[in-house]
């Protein structure tokens, strides 16, 4: 077992998942000001800082997902955060890529427009360096496809999924674990159908860049889109037929050596995304960890609550311990309606 498949394994064994916690500041500016915060560092802190330091909480937390400017605070105990999340046996991660920018696409075709590429890979040998000085152990690089009439274009999905496979390559060459994250979103009228047509598309060209890039599958995680139909589509799934396509596109699209998959909640509710997660669970007849790696859908209602009082620290504590240990049950399938109201 190398090195990096031990810390892979660590962050999703044991009904643990990744609470990613890697909003950019624009976005956690948005999630502040909806709550009346005032976004500040010191803000920003305060409110992650209750959910690393909670013990109920971080214990079906095995990774946590930061943004560089987290990475380099202290919390008020006087440790640095990658140390107070180290305390309660998780492992701090590092959001890398520098964000989704506008697709060179075809100017006869507006519809393509709004596709995007990632980007991020310059200089990021040298700010990996950086991050596992700082106590980064694993990273996250999101590519970010859309479905239209038009989208996705296979451009789009090729830059992407190569895009991927070099950023990868460089962050194993630095020891630690490359989190793959290929989301589909659920934006759209497209029905299921379709939604898994796309994620096996991008999926396959995901791993061929991978595969070509030599990177080792065994010291990676992938962080995939559940296959739903999207948002406006008329023609809803229930959680069964939800959780069969999700596992059919899993089982002939990503190969046996990839220790774990952590779900992306992707727009789903929390409830939602915890009933989606047991169902896909209860079916899994894989060797696949089937974990989750969430952030509205771990946070939100913590949010809420530091919101309405921002004395009431246990209250907010509650609440996120609340729904990780409802995501840990979940990950093996254990998970039950009623105990949401416990």
């Amino acid at each position: 077992m190398s090195e990096l498949n031990k810390i892979a394994l660590k962050i999703l064994s044991n009904r643990k998942g990744i609470l990613a916690a890697d909003e950019s500041n624009g976005t956690m500016t948005k999630r502040l000001e909806s709550i009346n915060v005032k976004s500040s560092p010191e803000n920003r802190l305060k409110f992650r800082e209750i959910l690393f330091s909670s013990e109920e909480g971080m214990k079906n937390i095995g990774g946590v997902i930061l943004y560089d400017e987290t990475i380099r605070q202290t919390a008020s105990s006087g440790k640095k955060i990658p140390e107070l999340i180290n305390s309660f046996g998780s492992v701090p991660g590092i959001k890398v890529d520098t964000g989704a920018k506008r697709m060179v696409g075809d100017p006869a075709n507006a519809l393509r427009m709004g596709e995007t590429i990632t980007e991020g890979l310059d200089g990021l040998r040298e700010r990996l360096e950086e991050y596992y000085e700082l106590g980064a152990r694993f990273t996250k690089w999101r590519a970010v496809i859309k479905i239209n009439k038009s989208c996705p274009s296979d451009l789009t999905i090729n830059a992407n999924a190569h895009a991927l496979a070099r950023y990868a390559s460089l962050v194993q060459e630095a020891k630690m674990v490359p989190i793959i994250e290929p989301e589909v979103l659920m934006n759209g009228d497209h029905n299921i159908d379709k939604c898994f047509e796309v994620t096996s598309k991008v999926l396959q060209e995901c791993y061929r860049e991978l595969k070509f890039h030599n990177v080792n599958l065994e010291g990676t995680i992938l962080k995939p889109n559940m296959i739903l139909p999207g948002d406006k589509c008329t023609s809803r799934s229930n959680v069964q037929e939800i959780a069969k396509m999700t596992l059919k596109c899993l089982k002939e699209n990503v190969p046996n050596e990839v220790p774990g998959i952590a779900f992306l909640s992707g727009g789903q509710s929390e409830i939602e995304a915890t009933q989606n997660l047991n169902e896909i669970n209860k079916i899994n007849d894989t060797d696949f960890i089937i974990s989750f790696s969430y952030g509205r859908a771990l946070q939100q209602g913590a949010l809420k609550s530091w919101g309405e009082n921002q004395e009431n620290i246990l209250k907010t504590q509650k609440i996120f311990s609340q729904r990780s240990k409802m995501n840990g049950l979940a990950s093996t399938g254990q998970w039950l309606k009623e105990l949401e109201t416990e």
